[in-house]
C-alpha cells in the first residue's frame, strides 16, 4: 500500500499577517485621503523597490557587522549583500543622491510601502508593516519643518480625527544644548538620558529622575539600571522636560504657551551655540504655525525625543489623545502614530556637499487600528459582484452574455462557476461574495423571454420580520422579474436604490 503524502500545516511565519478584502479596501480608502492631503502640499509619489544593497540603508540599521541583524538580507549572484528596506527614508536618500543632477531642489516627495524588520515579534510589532511617508529634500530652513507639521495636522483633520489628536515639535539641538551644559558628552550617557526622558508619560517626573540616576525599581521588583548623573546634572534636564507644562491659566499649545516655553529653554542652554539655534528655529516654526491657524494642533514639547543618531535638528510626533484601555485593563492615551524631523547627515553619505532633509512617517496599521476604535475606519467587506446564476449547464453562453453586458456597462459582475446546480447552494456562494443582487434564468423564464432579479439586500432586511420558512418561500422577499432586454437598466436602477 502506497504511503500518504504528509500534507504541509497552512501557517504564515511569525510576526507576518494576510489581509482581507474588508481590510484592504478599508486601509486603501485612508490612504487615498492622506494622498490627497499630500499632493494638496505639492508632494509628489515616488517608488523605490523593496530591496536595497544593504551598504545603501547604512549606520541607521541595528548591526551593521552583521547584515542579517535587524534586517532580511540575502547575497546575489556577483556577492553583493542586498536587504529589504528597513524603512523608506535610506531608499528615498539613495534614491535623490542618485538623481541628483535631475531633480528639482528642494524635492518633494511622498511614499507608500512595506518596510522589513528581522526583530523578535510580539502583539502588535510585526516583522512587515506599512509606512506612509512625506519628505522635503534639499530645503535647509525651519519653515520646511514647520510645513510638515502642519500637513500632519491636516492629515489628521481628513481621517476624522480633529480634536482628537496634537502634532508634538521639540528640537533636538536644543536638548544638546542642555545636555553639554550638564556635562553630559558621551554617547552612551546621551542615549540613556534620552530613554528616560521618553519614559516621562509612563513614569512621571519622579520616574525619569530615578532613571537619570541610580535607577529605578518597578512594583514587581525588576530593577533598571540609571545613568548615573548627580543632582546638580539631573535638575537641569528634568527643567528642560518640565519646561512644556503650560503656567495656571495658560492653555496648552497656545501664543502664551509656546512664548514662555522658548523663554525658558532659551535660559536652560547655557552657552550652547547648537542650543541657542535649536530655539532660534523652534520659534521660527510656530510663528509660521501661529500665523496659518495651526495654533493648538500642533504645539511644543520638549519630552519629544527620537533618534539620537538620525535627527539633526527639529522631531515630531503625532499623538492621539484618546483613552483606550491597555492590556491590565488601564485606560491610556493611544499614543503615537507617526513621528519624523531634520535629518540632514543622510544623504550626505552619498554626496560630498550638505544636503538638508526634513520628513514624516506614518504606521499604517497603527493609524488603521485608531481610525477603527473612533468609528473612522470603513470596516466593512466591499460590495461584491452581481452573480448570474447557471440553472442548466447547456445555457452557460447565454449566462456569459448576460455577463458580459454587465460588465460593457461598467458593472462589477461574474457567471457562477462552481459544479453545483442546486438554486440554494449558489445564492447562498452569492451570500458570502456579499453580492447584492443574483440574476436567475431557468428554462421556464427562458420560454417567456424574462429574467428573475433577486435584490439579496432587501432579501437579508425582509428576512428579519418573516419566521416561518413556507411563508419565506411564498414571499420571495426581494425578487421581481422583468424582460430580458432590460437586464442591465434593471441593474443599474436596483444598484441605485441599494
Amino acid at each position: 500500500m502506497a504511503e500518504k503524502t504528509k500534507l504541509i500545516t497552512p501557517r504564515l511565519p511569525r510576526g507576518f499577517e494576510d489581509r482581507t478584502p474588508g481590510e484592504i479596501a478599508a486601509v486603501g480608502a485612508m490612504i487615498d485621503k492622506i494622498k490627497q492631503v499630500y499632493e494638496r502640499y505639492g508632494f509628489d509619489p515616488v517608488e523605490t523597490p523593496l530591496f536595497e544593497y544593504t551598504e545603501t540603508l547604512g549606520k541607521f540599521l541595528p548591526d551593521t557587522d552583521r547584515p542579517n541583524a535587524g534586517v532580511f538580507s540575502l547575497q546575489d549572484d556577483d556577492e553583493q549583500w542586498m536587504s529589504l528596506r528597513y524603512d523608506l527614508t535610506a531608499p528615498l536618500a539613495r534614491y535623490f543622491a542618485e538623481h541628483f543632477e535631475t531633480l528639482p531642489k528642494p524635492y518633494r516627495s511622498y511614499r507608500q510601502g512595506y518596510v522589513f524588520r528581522n526583530e523578535k515579534p510580539g502583539p502588535g510589532r510585526f516583522r512587515q508593516f506599512m509606512q506612509f511617508d512625506a519628505d522635503t529634500v534639499g530645503a535647509p530652513g525651519p519653515e520646511a519643518d514647520a510645513e510638515m507639521c502642519m500637513m500632519m495636522a491636516d492629515v489628521m483633520d481628513a481621517l476624522g480625527l480633529e480634536g482628537q489628536y496634537v502634532v508634538r515639535v521639540n528640537n533636538r539641538k536644543v536638548l544638546d544644548g542642555v545636555l553639554a551644559t550638564a556635562g553630559i558628552v558621551s554617547e552612551e550617557q546621551k542615549l540613556t538620558v534620552l530613554r528616560a526622558i521618553d519614559k516621562l508619560d509612563k513614569f512621571g517626573s519622579d520616574g525619569v529622575r530615578l532613571l537619570l540616576g541610580a535607577g529605578r525599581k518597578d512594583e514587581s521588583g525588576d530593577f533598571t539600571k540609571g545613568a548615573g548623573l548627580s543632582d546638580q546634572q539631573i535638575d537641569p534636564i528634568l527643567a528642560y522636560v518640565d519646561s512644556g507644562v503650560p503656567a495656571p491659566g495658560v492653555e496648552k499649545g497656545s501664543n502664551a504657551h509656546v512664548v514662555a516655553t522658548i523663554n525658558t529653554l532659551a535660559g536652560l542652554i547655557g552657552g550652547s551655540a547648537a542650543g541657542l539655534e535649536g530655539v532660534q528655529e523652534l520659534a521660527s516654526i510656530f510663528g509660521l504655525v501661529s500665523a496659518a491657524g495651526f495654533a493648538g494642533r500642533v504645539v511644543l514639547d520638549p519630552s519629544v525625543v527620537r533618534g539620537l543618531e538620525y535627527y539633526t535638528g527639529p522631531v515630531f510626533e503625532i499623538e492621539l489623545t484618546f483613552k483606550v484601555q491597555n492590556e491590565k485593563g488601564q485606560d491610556v492615551v493611544f499614543g503615537s502614530v507617526g513621528g519624523g524631523g531634520r535629518y540632514d547627515g543622510l544623504v550626505s553619505r552619498f554626496r560630498r556637499e550638505p544636503v538638508p532633509a526634513t520628513g514624516f512617517s506614518i504606521g499604517v496599521s497603527r493609524l488603521a487600528n485608531a481610525l477603527k476604535l473612533t468609528g473612522n475606519l470603513g470596516a466593512t467587506e466591499p460590495q461584491g459582484p452581481v452573480v448570474v446564476l447557471v440553472m442548466d449547464k447547456d445555457q452557460t453562453a447565454g449566462y456569459q452574455a448576460m455577463v458580459s453586458e454587465l460588465r460593457k456597462a461598467g458593472i462589477r459582475a461574474e457567471m457562477f462557476l462552481g459544479s453545483t446546480k442546486n438554486f440554494g447552494k449558489q445564492v447562498a456562494y452569492a451570500d458570502k461574495r456579499n453580492s447584492p443582487i443574483v440574476i436567475i434564468e431557468g428554462s421556464q423564464e427562458r420560454e417567456q423571454g424574462i429574467l428573475q432579479v433577486k435584490d439579496l439586500i432587501a432579501g437579508k432586511q425582509a428576512a428579519q420580520d418573516i419566521t416561518d420558512n413556507a411563508e419565506w418561500k411564498a414571499a420571495r422577499p426581494g425578487q421581481f422579474e422583468i424582460k430580458r432586454e432590460e437586464l442591465v437598466s434593471a441593474v443599474q436602477k436596483l444598484l441605485s436604490e441599494q
